[in-house]
């Protein structure tokens, strides 16, 4: 099974049209500063990593979660962290990207201490857990996008009605007969396809009411176009890092998509089989440089192609923190404290295929 997995892995990311380079060696200098925003991240994914281990360990009781990725507190501008980063790269570079937390059969490590320092141990893992965190509640997210809609579509259908049942249609027809047209039977499924160019027809009141309605209608239509989801989010600069993890140690991989109130699984092998199929992109994933994760491509995949294995987080408490750096500037930034993840075991047992 092992040997296949890897294969599988390997062909799919061949698949891909990303120029992923499969041998790619890491380097670079060390940054030299932390920021405020980078610590709080930081915090917030130690958080998530944590809810994810407890909820496993709490909810199945057959299954042993093991905190496997770096867990190091050293940041840019800290004493040692030239050193620390340059061995980071050299990890990267030998075994690939860690994922966050292995997964092991319970009954294989009795005083429930294994040696993840053995290759061999590894290896025995029956899943690797990527773990990802959002600064969202999944739940009002969903329920602002869907009022959103609603209200565009609501603004949309008046636009039609004050258009085609008003001396504007005659004008309308004349400008640009295929709006027109469309606007005759246009509903709410159609409006969502609709894209035109936006007027700016001015030698008549007529005219300017038209277009200033035509100007209305096109922006709630871009509403209607815009991502209205919440995404599972791998880097594609990882992805090679991750095949690189797999191949050493053949344990499958699973990126976890931690929100503030519910956490979404997806294999890795079904991230690479939506990334490489063009039919999808628009409506399932995209491929995005992320300002929010330093102009790094991101593969962003509609959260609800995974599954919900955890669909409950009770909120952490959170503090401000300071971090005096050494020449005195000082950071502050947030911790995370607390919370609980409410895993659902079969869920889970069903995705990664064991009892």
């Amino acid at each position: 099974m092992s040997t296949v997995y890897k294969q599988q892995i390997t062909r799919l990311i061949q698949a891909l049209d990303l120029g992923i380079d499969l041998d790619i060696q890491v380097s670079g200098r060390a940054p030299t500063m932390a920021s405020s925003e980078f610590l709080t991240n930081k915090e917030q994914g130690d958080w998530a990593e944590s809810i994810v281990q407890r909820a496993i360990n709490e909810h199945m009781p057959a299954l042993l979660a093991v905190q496997y990725g770096r867990s190091d507190s050293l940041a840019a501008g800290d004493e040692g962290f030239e050193a620390f980063y340059a061995s980071y790269q050299d990890e990267l570079n030998g075994i690939g990207k860690r994922p966050d937390i292995l997964v092991f059969d319970r009954s294989q490590f009795p005083d429930g201490v294994p040696d993840i320092s053995s290759d061999e141990v590894v290896s025995r893992a029956i899943a690797a857990i990527e773990v990802r965190s959002s600064s969202f509640l999944a739940n009002r997210y969903a329920r602002y996008m869907e009022q959103r809609a609603i209200d565009a579509l609501a603004i949309c259908n008046r636009i039609r009605e004050d258009i085609v049942n008003s001396d504007l249609a005659h004008l309308l027809s004349e400008k640009n007969n295929e709006l027109y047209r469309f606007l005759l039977s246009a509903n709410n499924e159609s409006f969502k396809q609709l894209d035109f160019r936006r007027p700016s027809w001015s030698s008549s009141a007529e005219l300017r009411r038209l277009s200033d309605l035509l100007r209305e209608l096109k922006s709630n239509i871009e509403i209607l176009h815009k991502r209205d989801h919440l995404s599972i989010t791998p880097k594609v600069e990882d992805i090679a890092l991750v095949n690189r993890w797999i191949q050493r140690f053949g344990v499958k991989h699973y990126y976890l998509q931690v929100f503030f109130d519910k956490a979404y699984l997806i294999p890795f092998e079904q991230i690479l089989e939506i990334a490489a199929d063009s039919e999808m992109e628009g409506d399932v994933f995209s491929v995005e440089r992320d300002v929010k994760n330093q102009g790094k491509t991101t593969i962003k995949i509609n959260v609800q192609v995974g599954t919900e294995i955890i669909g409950r987080i009770d909120m952490p408490t959170h503090c401000s923190q300071m971090k005096e750096l050494g020449r005195g500037r000082l950071l502050f930034y947030v911790t995370f404290q607390g919370g609980r993840g409410y895993l659902d075991g079969g869920l889970l047992g069903e995705v990664l295929g064991v009892g």
